[in-house]
């Protein structure tokens, strides 16, 4: 029974990662480096499929890398309480829920702005005027 090797190129395209993003997690330590071939090209395993696909799940969710680093490191420890886990998760939970507070206060002053446009010239633009720096918005 052989296992199938994965190239970098092969383990890229299977799980939608750019070659110098895995290259990049291997040299921060979230991928253990793979074995070689005679040629001395990578040779990826399944269980390098399984981690950077965990790895890639854990980013499209907003996780650090730091973050991920620490999932990582529980999630190989079988036995233990998740409740660590849990305790990232609710601290990236509380983050998110700040970043949309502050991107619905930026929405609703963007569209306090764009509202009093009257489409008239540059000179009078509102939108450009609430850009403008003070100092430069006088003239």
């Amino acid at each position: 029974m052989s296992v199938e090797l994965l190239s970098i190129g092969k383990l890229a395209t299977a799980t939608g990662t750019k070659v110098e993003t895995i290259r990049y997690y291997e040299s921060v330590g979230l991928l253990a480096p793979p074995g070689r071939t005679k040629g001395n090209y990578r040779a990826y395993s399944a269980q390098h499929l399984a981690r950077l696909s965990f790895i890639r799940r854990a980013r499209a969710l907003g996780f650090s890398i730091g973050q991920v680093q620490e999932l990582l490191k529980l999630a190989d420890q079988k036995g233990i309480s998740c409740k660590a886990v849990d305790t990232i998760a609710r601290d990236h939970l509380a983050e998110i829920d700040r970043k949309l507070r502050d991107l619905n206060t930026l929405r609703s002053e963007l569209s306090s702005v764009i509202v009093q446009c009257g489409h008239g010239t540059i000179s009078e633009c509102r939108i450009i005027e609430t850009l403008a720096p003070d100092s430069a918005a006088g003239g």
